[in-house]
């Protein structure tokens, strides 16, 4: 049986967020530059957003640039935007084939025009696909995500739109970035690390966290059904015992 058969059709994860983690450890290992590592990770993106599409999980999300990663080597970065660039171009056609939608959370404002365009026209050609909505979160740290929420919603205490008593989860998820989508599911991690390094705090809250040592570039389909698979062998409580999700579902 392959490892697509193993897969419980009933209980796929409607959000699946991934940290590509790993790209410059591959390279250096090839005795190549960073920038090779992620030249080398696009076969890793397709097969995830293909894998997840095939199987029907409703929505993904890349960790593809942090805030943080603008403190990396100015070559570095300049060579991961126009990487950016010609990559949105390259896949849009699988994107189509695969009724993928592609969404952008992140402060885009803060990446180059090119790529703001580049970005802009493919969320454009793909906006009424409807089978997965792949989200890049691009120049993306949850602590500012969290920040703007908080000051957002305070204008609109501050402009009497909103009464302090109305706040609760649901207005703090409709002035996130990623208001029109549901909840982590599973979080994917590779090259070993085990942190979530600032990414979809709130949306993570009842998540269920798979790391794994394969390195990003190296990382193929069956590696992402493992991970689905793991997660379905898992119990989701929520706060709750055992008993109780047994009875639930009885």
């Amino acid at each position: 049986m392959n490892k697509k058969e193993q897969i419980n059709s009933k209980k796929i994860p409607q959000h699946v967020a991934v940290i590509m983690d790993g790209n410059g450890r591959w390279a250096k290992g090839k005795g190549m530059e960073r920038v090779f590592g992620h030249k080398n990770a696009l076969t890793s993106v397709r097969d995830t957003i293909e894998g997840a599409a095939e199987i029907g999980v409703k929505a993904i999300t890349l960790y593809a640039f942090s805030t943080e990663n603008w403190n990396r080597p100015k070559l570095e970065v300049n060579a991961l935007m126009n990487l950016l660039i010609t990559s949105l171009k390259k896949e849009l056609d699988t994107f189509q084939k695969n009724e993928v939608r592609v969404n952008a959370i992140g402060n885009i404002d803060n990446l180059p025009s090119k790529a703001q365009k580049a970005l802009a026209e493919v969320i454009e050609a793909t906006k009424t696909n409807g089978r997965i909505t792949l989200s890049l979160a691009l120049s993306y740290g949850s602590r500012e995500e969290i920040v703007n929420t908080i000051q957002n919603i305070s204008k609109k205490v501050v402009n009497n739109q909103l009464q302090i008593e109305e706040i609760d989860e649901k207005v703090i998820n409709n002035h996130l970035y990623t208001f029109n989508l549901p909840d982590v599911d599973l979080m994917i991690r590779t090259s070993g690390e085990q942190r979530i390094s600032n990414f979809l705090l709130w949306q993570m809250a009842y998540a269920e966290l798979y790391f794994t040592n394969i390195l990003w570039p190296d990382f193929r389909k069956n590696d992402f059904f493992d991970a689905i698979i793991e997660y379905q062998n898992r119990e989701r409580r929520f706060g709750k015992t055992s008993e109780q999700i047994e009875t639930t579902n009885e």
